[in-house]
């Protein structure tokens, strides 16, 4: 069992009844955190391959907050990004709002949220546009949200992994970003700043934000990330999982909690101590609204265009490599990240699943 589970359990129920207005989701994490493999959900039953013995697992939770599930989603996931990579140069954008306008996120999550996704992909979309840049009206990427700092603190903002080029009018060319910046961010600050204004306008939400939030740079940050299997190695655990891991408590003495972390620009670890209740608290703000999606394929990445991956890969070795196609990039030798298997504690051999046992669910026999 994990320490961020156990301090769920053992301070989760007082949490709960000094807060009772919570949000549902809140509460509904806290309970599925405090529940995950304890029975509640029931039973999974495996054989041992080699002993025979059977052996009974209490079932996880699923909640996509809960740090002891989502591990076998998080490297599926990481698979199939792996293989729908792209070869040449990747670009990590990251877009970040003010200081100032985090209050407001925090509250109105779901449009803020879905404003960050639709203002960063339209002004990545517009300076792709322009033929000063690159000039295609079909760029591709990906979109990942994140909501917490080094310390759990709250602080939401944007990861596109974005490859660098797009399709031309004409769909016959890969056209390249003939530079070392893809676009250029002071550009994208601008445009992005005024579409989430635009957004809020649209919300009716406007008049709750500070009017100074317009008239200061917003932060949009590019690095070059080569293949961008790095990159996607980095962001896969933080997908399907919130802010923090087990391997980062250090120690839960008393009411404190203090768990590691490092400061920005920096490599030195440090520690953090928290009061419980308050490590819960900055743990829930990270909690998502019902529903809403925190990875987002946009333009030729997404699997609603018509324009095939396996065609885009011919444009762009084709480009990339003077017409002299080199079908070996084409195929994929990367090794494949394997999945551990359940073993017996007894022999060490695999388990192998026989089925699951629910509460208030009838167990269906053999037909």
């Amino acid at each position: 069992m994990g320490a961020i589970t156990e301090i769920f359990r053992f301070f989760g129920p007082e949490y709960l009844s000094r807060y009772p207005d919570m949000p549902d989701q809140h509460r509904k994490t806290i309970n599925a955190i405090i529940n995950c493999r304890s029975g509640a959900y029931g039973v999974a039953v495996y054989q041992c391959c080699g002993c025979g013995k059977s052996h009974h697992i209490d079932r996880s939770c699923g909640n996509r907050h809960c740090p002891q599930c989502q591990y076998h989603k998080s490297r599926q996931w990481l698979e199939k990004q792996l293989d729908r990579r792209l070869p040449g140069q990747h670009f990590m954008l990251t877009f970040t709002v003010p200081e100032q306008l985090r209050p407001f996120c925090r509250s109105h999550q779901g449009a803020a949220y879905g404003a960050l996704f639709k203002a960063a992909s339209e002004s990545i979309k517009k300076l792709a546009k322009d033929p000063r840049f690159i000039g295609t009206d079909l760029p591709g990427f990906t979109g990942v949200l994140h909501t917490w700092g080094r310390q759990v603190q709250y602080h939401p903002h944007l990861h596109f992994i974005v490859p660098a080029g797009g399709i031309s009018a004409d769909r016959k060319k890969w056209l390249t970003a003939g530079n070392a910046f893809y676009l250029p961010v002071k550009a994208l600050s601008k445009i992005f700043r005024a579409k989430f204004k635009s957004e809020m306008q649209s919300h009716a939400l406007l008049e709750q934000i500070d009017p100074a939030v317009w008239q200061i740079a917003w932060n949009v940050n590019c690095q070059a990330v080569g293949d961008s299997e790095a990159t996607l190695k980095y962001l896969a655990p933080y997908i399907f999982r919130v802010a923090i891991s087990d391997s980062r408590i250090v120690a839960v003495e008393g009411r404190a909690v203090t768990f590691s972390c490092r400061k920005k620009e920096s490599n030195r670890l440090r520690k953090t101590t928290l009061d419980a209740l308050e490590f819960i608290r900055r743990f829930l703000q990270h909690v998502l609204p019902a529903g809403f999606m925190k990875v987002r394929h946009y333009g030729f990445m997404s699997s609603n265009c018509a324009f095939s991956l396996a065609r885009l890969r011919l444009l762009i070795l084709a480009t990339l490599q003077g017409l002299r196609l080199n079908f070996s990039a084409l195929s994929n030798h990367r090794k494949k990240l394997e999945s551990p298997l359940p073993t017996c504690p007894s022999c060490g051999c695999a388990l192998r699943y026989l089925f699951s046992l629910i509460p208030l669910r009838p167990c269906r026999g053999p037909t």
